[in-house]
């Protein structure tokens, strides 16, 4: 799956994401990808939840196209510039 694809399924699916995703660093395989996301519905919520929303948002993509992904999640205003 191309990291754009994943870009897309998360904007899609998850209230007001913007996703950067890329290929993993030091990885060679194409299924392990790292994504920034800031979203709105992160707010107030654990990090433990926010993954789970971004993995809901890829819904069985997560376990068939995408072996591994390295997740950054941000509620808006919290990103690191």
């Amino acid at each position: 799956m191309q990291p754009a694809d994943v870009e897309r399924l998360i904007e899609a699916n998850l209230e007001g994401a913007e996703a950067t995703v890329r290929r993993a660093r030091g990885e060679h395989d194409d299924d392990h990808l790292a994504a920034v996301v800031v979203s709105p519905a992160f707010e107030g919520a654990s990090l433990v939840d926010q993954h789970k929303m971004v993995y809901d948002a890829l819904g069985e993509h997560m376990t068939r196209d995408v072996h591994a992904l390295e997740l950054s999640t941000y509620a808006p205003g919290e990103a690191p510039e």
